[in-house]
């Protein structure tokens, strides 16, 4: 129970990644706020029931990482419900791949918009209430892209590697008034990202960089950050975590 008492918000909570810090976090006894984009009778079934099974509290809301002003809506609502919020996982992100110069902006726009601007308005808003409280922990999911920086990766990469400098600077401002903030940088995940998006032959070609040959499991990203989010990990602040396999 490495987060008993505690009370968490993960972005992007409904899928991958996401849905098993859901998990993770519910079974290390943390009540969650779980936000996704659409309301979905699935996802809220599924969290119904793991609630039920680790007797912990977890509130789903929704709202559009795309628009500003849901983002603010629904940061009204996270407030009035977790006043004593303790960690802060900013997870939710989009994947992008194609050749800059066939890029358009709207594209550039979205990924940063998703990957990294909402991060900034959701942990600006938010982190109120650890520095009230003299006490927390940020988490930001990042990627391994934003250093291996592939071909056709340079907008997802970028805002990924904004992610960990915003990271590594929100660090040093919030490290004197005891709030942590550090990053998770994943590699090859078996996610829908992996699923859809990369063809067999790439995915071949990447694995022969990875050392125990396999992509990681949703589960083996999430106790990292269960780790971060814990007291187990109370010096450590203003890193990356890179959980590749060796990459």
């Amino acid at each position: 129970m490495m987060l008993e008492n505690k009370v968490s918000l993960i972005t992007g909570s409904n899928k991958g990644i996401g849905f098993s810090l859901v998990k993770k976090f519910s079974e290390n006894g943390s009540d969650i706020i779980a936000c996704a984009r659409k309301k979905n009778v699935d996802f809220e079934k599924k969290i119904n029931e793991i609630s039920k099974k680790n007797n912990n509290k977890i509130y789903p809301i929704y709202f559009d990482l795309n628009s500003n002003e849901e983002i603010l809506e629904g940061i009204k609502k996270i407030q009035s419900i977790a006043p004593n919020l303790d960690v802060i996982v900013n997870n939710a992100g989009i994947d992008q791949v194609s050749l800059f110069q066939l890029t358009s902006q709207k594209q550039i726009n979205e990924v940063f918009q998703v990957n990294f601007f909402s991060t900034l308005i959701i942990t600006q808003a938010l982190m109120k209430i650890l520095i009230k409280n003299k006490r927390g922990s940020i988490i930001n999911i990042a990627s391994n892209a934003a250093i291996e920086c592939d071909a056709g990766r340079s907008i997802y990469a970028s805002s990924k590697a904004a992610l960990i400098s915003f990271t590594k600077s929100l660090s040093k401002e919030l490290g004197p008034l005891n709030i942590r903030a550090n990053a998770v940088a994943p590699g090859l995940t078996k996610t829908s990202m992996i699923e859809k998006g990369i063809s067999k032959k790439i995915l071949e070609d990447a694995l022969k960089r990875v050392p125990l040959k396999r992509v990681a499991e949703v589960e083996e990203i999430a106790n990292v950050v269960v780790f971060l989010a814990s007291d187990l990990s109370s010096y450590v602040n203003g890193e990356t975590l890179f959980v590749t396999g060796g990459y």
